[in-house]
This record gives structure tokens, C-alpha cells and sequence, in this order.
């Protein structure tokens, strides 16, 4: 069904950007480590304030499902927990790449 992709919108408590950029960074070779994972990315919002997209690409929904419920991804959500105010996840299939 091709790549399996998770779009994550995070809202970060005002003054705590820096900082949770440092955290997300520790817990990335967490998430690059996986043989799924096919990479993932860290940007901020150009429009709103302290909002950051997380996208993370995987090769099926099954392997970012078991990642996701992993004690070490659940420990470096918890880790990340005090950054939050607020956020969404979605999740999607690719269609097509140009």
C-alpha cells in the first residue's frame, strides 16, 4: 500500500521552544533506528507561535503501530510531556511522490 506516514502537530508551551527541541532531538536515533522507519523531520510553524509538525515516514501502519507503543517511544513521549500544551495526530498513506 506504499509508505505509511504520521503528521504530528505539536503546540509548545511559550518560552519552552529551545528545550523541546533538545528532548525531540535526544529521541530521534530512537526513531531512525527502526528498520521501518524510512526518516522523520522536526519543523516549526511559520505562522503560528510555538507550534511544531513532526512527519515521520514508515514502510507500513503495523511497524509505526508497535514503535509507537514501545516502552523507549513511551518513555521519550513522557520526557517530552512537560514542552506540550496541546497537539494532533493524523496518519496517512502516500498516494504519490513527484
Amino acid at each position: 500500500m506504499g509508505t505509511f506516514r504520521v503528521l504530528l502537530t505539536v503546540q509548545v508551551k511559550p518560552g519552552m521552544e529551545a528545550g523541546f527541541e533538545q528532548v525531540w532531538r535526544q529521541g530521534s536515533a530512537q526513531v531512525t533506528a527502526q528498520p521501518a522507519n524510512l526518516g522523520h523531520t522536526l519543523a516549526r510553524s511559520a505562522h503560528e507561535e510555538s507550534v511544531y509538525y513532526v512527519v515521520s515516514d514508515w514502510t507500513d501502519k503495523d511497524s509505526f503501530l508497535a514503535f509507537e507503543s514501545s516502552p523507549e517511544h513511551v518513555a521519550h513521549r513522557e520526557q517530552l510531556h512537560p514542552y506540550r500544551t496541546g497537539g494532533s495526530l493524523a496518519t496517512m498513506h502516500l498516494v504519490e511522490v513527484v
